[in-house]
């Protein structure tokens, strides 16, 4: 028997195509394991998890790329002030079929459509006049193949082309059935015919790994103190932790650190990021001994004292070359790809294309220390060629150096 693993998530989304078979959007799909389908209890949990998983958890960037995304909204999800927290040029308010037309659901979409929300109508069989008041609301209206009498189909049709819509056929599963609905004059597309949902899986972060991703961001972006104060706040075990360290960082001194905003100040802006970059890789969030840590750590070491030997090396670009070492490793620890982690951070550029492409001085630094740790020699000595003027020598006194440092954290 296998188990699911408590960290893992799952999505489904389904293509949907234009009259050129281009791209033109995805339907979001709940989905509770890998299996590509889904027994529905509750529409409301059901969307919920799926704008969850899609918005906090992967981000609509990741899941939908630059493209609109189809969302199933019940009657009582429509009406929550929730759905206007949802980016407006992303999502598609897909108003399912149980749903009834009421004075109150059709002024509810009229205030949606005001503030720039598309909204769907889903699994239409056919047409009726009960759908007349939401005419001027829907952008686009979703027929069901499987569900509709084709016999009147043509009619149904003939009505909902007078509308300012879209019309949109799912479940379109063979060849014939894409035919008739492209000669039809349908304008969109969905149905194993062009292709199944896929099921995307996520590895949910720990509160303690959000938080210092959010801590980490702030800082990067030189955020105000107060901001930072309020997420360690909310965390506990951090702030203990941060006041312990400042305090044994200020040992010595006669002022006593009580209070989160003087131990922020303190201990610096450089210090505070540093730390926060190696607390990521503890497996309390209290202590240093870990293997990956280990590793990062020396990664980062290694490229910031290798990055002082170039001519005109500036305190920014050794704490670049420091990030870079040690946020390399942040897809191992999280099991996230590095884009969905980094990104959200808005690095510079130098960095961002030295973690996900290995470009520029520091990308090749970075290659060249990991061709080291494989023992690939002649490989990390023919990109050291172009990272003069290094030498093989000064890499491994760095790394030498690097290693007593890493170490310390045990003691």
């Amino acid at each position: 028997m296998t188990t699911q693993n408590i960290s893992e998530f799952f999505i489904g989304r389904q293509s949907i195509l234009d009259r050129e078979q281009n791209l033109a959007g995805f339907e979001l799909l709940f989905r509770s394991s890998q299996k590509n389908s889904a027994r529905i209890h509750d529409d409301v949990a059901a969307t919920c998890t799926v704008i969850n998983h899609a918005f906090n958890e992967l981000g609509f960037q990741t899941v939908l790329g630059k493209h609109r995304g189809f969302i199933n909204f019940s009657a009582e999800m429509l009406m929550d002030d929730m759905v206007e927290l949802l980016p407006k040029d992303q999502v598609i308010i897909e108003l399912l079929e149980t749903i009834e037309i009421n004075d109150l659901v059709v002024e509810r979409c009229k205030y949606l459509k005001s503030r720039g929300y598309k909204l769907a109508l889903d699994d239409v069989a056919i047409y009726s006049k009960d759908l007349d008041p939401l005419r001027e609301c829907i952008d686009i209206v979703k027929i069901d193949l499987k569900a509709t009498d084709m016999g009147n189909l043509a009619n149904t049709l003939l009505q909902l082309k007078k509308w300012p819509a879209k019309l949109l056929a799912e479940k379109v599963d063979n060849p014939e059935e894409a035919k008739l609905c492209l000669d039809a004059g349908f304008h969109l597309f969905q149905g194993y015919y062009f292709a199944k949902p896929l099921v995307i899986t996520g590895k949910r972060m720990s509160h303690s790994e959000i938080a210092l991703l959010q801590l980490l961001g702030l800082v990067m972006s030189d955020a105000g103190t107060d901001e930072i104060e309020k997420i360690f706040k909310q965390n506990p075990g951090l702030s203990f932790n941060l006041l312990r360290l400042t305090n044994s960082a200020a040992a010595g001194s006669r002022v006593k650190i009580t209070s989160l905003s003087d131990a922020i100040m303190i201990l610096g802006r450089r210090q505070l990021q540093r730390w926060l970059q190696l607390l990521m890789y503890t497996n309390d969030r209290s202590s240093f001994p870990d293997p990956l840590l280990q590793l990062a750590a020396t990664r980062g070491k290694s490229m910031e004292l290798l990055v002082k030997k170039i001519p005109g090396c500036t305190k920014t670009m050794e704490d670049q070359a420091f990030m870079i070492g040690i946020m390399s490793l942040m897809d191992t620890l999280l099991g996230i790809p590095l884009a969905e982690i980094i990104l959200p951070l808005n690095p510079p550029l130098e960095i961002r294309d030295a973690l996900l492409s290995r470009r520029g001085p520091l990308g090749e630094m970075l290659a060249m220390i990991e061709l080291l740790e494989s023992y690939n020699m002649d490989a990390a000595n023919e990109l050291l060629q172009d990272l003069s003027p290094l030498d093989i020598d000064q890499v491994n006194h760095a790394q030498l150096e690097a290693l007593a440092w890493t170490s310390s954290f045990e003691n």
